[in-house]
């Protein structure tokens, strides 16, 4: 079961965030929780999932 909140964001994070959920091909609710679950797997170390959902280490990027 999911849960419910109230959240509570500016009117032009809203339609960058409503802009890219099309773009993505989702809702704004949906793109909202793939943002925070990539955010949440990062921090873990886990790395991002990629564009099929699948999580692994993140590549190194050109710094290293």
């Amino acid at each position: 079961m999911r849960k419910k909140f109230l959240l509570r964001i500016p009117p032009d994070l809203w339609e960058e965030v409503n802009r890219w959920a099309k773009d993505d091909l989702r809702s704004v609710n949906g793109q909202i929780e793939y943002l925070l679950r990539r955010a949440v797997l990062a921090r873990k170390g886990n790395g991002a999932p990629n564009e099929n959902g699948e999580t692994g280490p993140t590549k190194p990027g050109i710094d290293g």
